[in-house]
């Protein structure tokens, strides 16, 4: 599983992430493999859009053969990604190292994460890429403290919202090696390593929390009324304590942005 399903951060309004590793038999070659294995992974992929996974629109998912592939070429894959460091690399960073062992040989997963945080380690240039790039995308809080939103009157509360901390916490997790997925888990295994004191982590996580759940209930609205589920909020809607929780978590994401500026010289 990728990006939100392998962080464990699915919500009502997704679509399916995923891919197949397996290994190649003496003998053997990964093609023949991948001919088998590529229908199956087409009926997965179909079966769970009935029921309500929709498709990758970006197609990525175990039935494209781009995404099915042996324990040595996915090593290839995130090679050229960490090594080359480009937009559409760190776009993929994004989504294919949060990956979480949902059936099968866990251990060719479990080697693979062990085997990406080695590379990673000797590669300080592209987490310094990655958190350049993370903090392109600010919380919307204008210079009075007041939310900036669009033409709408509207904010994203996923992409403005719980992206910067999912986004910092992957960074500060792949920089010390933390093995998890999830963003709460790696920012509490990244708490020592860091020197960061615990009222600091769980600030940041609770706002983290506030903003999904935040995420959710918007969503369910959505669907309660009969309209397309989405990401949109109109700040002026919310009660008058939402909203100060609201701008308090994106208080917390501009400490968080903060710290990852520090560390990585900013």
């Amino acid at each position: 599983a990728l990006g939100s399903e392998g962080r464990l951060e699915q919500t009502f309004y997704t679509d399916q992430d995923n891919g197949i590793i397996f290994s190649v038999a003496d003998g053997e070659a990964a093609d023949a493999v991948r001919g088998r294995l590529l229908p199956m992974a087409r009926r997965i992929n179909e079966a769970l859009d009935s029921c309500g996974f929709t498709l990758c629109k970006g197609d990525i998912m175990a039935s494209n053969p781009q995404w099915c592939l042996s324990r040595e070429e996915w090593q290839k894959t995130f090679s050229a990604w960490i090594d080359h460091g480009s937009p559409e690399d760190l776009l993929n960073a994004s989504i294919f190292f949060d990956f979480r062992c949902l059936y099968g040989n866990a251990e060719f997963g479990h080697s693979l994460r062990a085997w990406l945080g080695k590379k990673i380690a000797g590669t300080p240039r592209f987490l310094h890429q990655m958190a350049a790039n993370a903090l392109r995308n600010r919380p919307p809080l204008g210079l009075v403290r007041d939310f900036v939103v669009d033409q709408q009157q509207t904010l994203d509360i996923k992409l403005n919202g719980t992206t910067p901390f999912v986004d910092a916490a992957r960074i500060f997790g792949l920089a010390c090696g933390s093995s998890a997925t999830n963003t709460v888990q790696r920012l509490r295994d990244i708490a020592n390593q860091l020197h960061l004191h615990n009222a600091e982590i769980e600030g940041w996580i609770e706002a983290f929390y506030f903003l999904q759940t935040m995420r959710l209930l918007h969503q369910y609205e959505c669907s309660k009324q009969g309209v397309a589920m989405n990401n949109h909020i109109n700040p002026k809607q919310l009660n008058d304590l939402d909203r100060r929780i609201l701008k308090e978590a994106f208080r917390q994401s501009r400490k968080m942005q903060s710290r990852l500026a520090m560390e990585y010289d900013l």
